[in-house]
């Protein structure tokens, strides 16, 4: 027992050394006899600091990462257009927030941020929202389900169902994640997004660096500026600079999402972060893969496997469906606006239906629009209005999917009102403005 804690002894000594400038190699003079081994294990614990050693290599780390995160930030923002931050709110996101702003980028407009507000959000994530707006001295960009006001929830669940994610979780994702956010990416003009994804967060995201390019639209820049950071890293920095962070860190969430699906971890509340500080024991929250332990909670992907991602962040996010719609039979396609333009003045009349064909509403449409355009007597269209939102809104009456118009032989454009979208339906629409 004595050789181990003298060999122990040795080693943490020797090793302190290293770290401690002019450490002698003799402290005791040789008259004295206390024994060795006590003169060697106190003087090493004189000498070697445990603490104050890993405090401070924990502090030359975040120097590190802070130095990177804002040159990865600098490349985006000096080197893009139109670099566009999509803000969760979550740890790692006020993180970037507060580094956007040290640089100065919030305020020059060199970055755009960007929010999707699910109808399902917890209600401290708007108004959280709205404080770092405030505190920081910018306006985010809120992007929402297709066809709803923002903040219009009611509007929301006329429109979809509120239950629409129990229905179909894929479904609700396409609706009020993925689409509102490739809309805001594309309405944004965005040439380099911005997010907060880390290593740590699991194995789906444990090779990403610091720059790639997104699954959208096949080349858009994509910066990960907090790549190498752990949970804990980002929680040293909201400490460090008393970063404005989500409230309900404070009431044992790791990661925010949806109220819907998203608990606290542990279950019971115990873990929290709050003055700046941890509460409790961090470990659940700061083990590797746990950030997002709490979330999406009880609910699978179609094939049973458990769900991990919403699937704005996976490879081919940006398609938003499964397959295009109308693609046999007599209804015709319009490629360009400019034919739409052409079939508008063609002295013809016809039918055009503006679609979208993530649209759950089109979807429905489709059998009975398809067999609506085999009996009818006019040509019948379709044109994709997702991706020409300006266009169809000028042109074809389209604020919303899907729109049915009929354009007359003297060019006016009729939007078909009704939601009864049945072959008798539109037989009667077209009988009635072509009469």
């Amino acid at each position: 027992m004595k050789y181990h804690a003298l060999a122990f002894a040795a080693a943490l000594f020797s090793t302190a050394s290293a770290f401690v400038q002019n450490a002698p190699r003799s402290f005791v003079p040789s008259t004295v006899t206390i024994p060795r081994d006590v003169i060697s294990l106190a003087m090493a614990e004189k000498a070697f600091d445990q603490e104050q050693f890993n405090a401070e290599g924990k502090e030359m780390r975040l120097k590190h990462l802070e130095e990177q995160a804002m040159y990865a930030l600098k490349i985006s923002c000096e080197n893009y257009g139109n670099a566009v931050f999509p803000n969760a709110l979550i740890a790692g996101d006020v993180v970037i927030t507060h580094l956007l702003h040290r640089l100065g980028y919030l305020k020059d407009g060199k970055c755009t941020v960007m929010c999707v507000d699910t109808f399902h959000l917890f209600p401290e994530t708007m108004e959280f929202l709205r404080e770092i707006e405030e505190y920081y001295g910018f306006k985010a960009e809120v992007f929402c389900a297709e066809g709803v006001p923002v903040g219009d929830k009611a509007a929301f669940d006329a429109k979809y169902g509120a239950d629409l994610w129990k229905e179909d979780i894929e479904q609700y994702d396409k609706v009020c994640k993925v689409e509102p956010f490739q809309r805001g990416l594309k309405t944004l003009k965005t040439d380099c997004m911005i997010n907060g994804r880390t290593r740590w967060q699991g194995f789906e995201r444990a090779w990403i660096d610091l720059f790639e390019n997104a699954p959208i639209g096949g080349g858009l820049a994509k910066c990960n500026p907090l790549a190498y950071w752990t949970l804990e890293d980002t929680f040293n920095y909201i400490a460090k600079y008393e970063v404005p962070h989500h409230p309900l860190h404070a009431k044992g969430y790791p990661s925010i999402g949806d109220a819907k699906d998203t608990i606290p971890i542990p279950e019971d509340g115990s873990t929290r972060f709050v003055n700046f500080k941890f509460e409790g024991d961090p470990t659940p929250w700061l083990d590797y893969a746990s950030e997002r332990k709490g979330r999406f909670v009880g609910l699978a992907n179609k094939d049973g496997s458990t769900k991990t991602e919403c699937g704005i962040h996976v490879a081919g996010a940006e398609k938003t469906f499964d397959r295009d719609l109308w693609e046999d039979g007599a209804v015709k396609n319009i490629a360009t606006k400019e034919s739409v333009l052409e079939i508008k003045n063609s002295g013809k009349a016809s039918m055009i239906a503006v679609y979208a064909p993530w649209c759950q509403f089109c979807q429905k449409m489709e059998d009975e629009f398809s067999q609506f355009a085999a009996q009818a007597d006019i040509d019948v269209y379709k044109f994709r209005g997702d991706e020409e939102r300006d266009f169809v809104q000028a042109n074809l009456n389209a604020k919303s999917f899907p729109t049915v118009n009929i354009v007359k032989p003297d060019g006016s454009v009729v939007k078909y009102d009704s939601e009864e979208r049945t072959v008798a339906a539109f037989n009667a629409f077209v009988e009635k403005e072509l009469a």
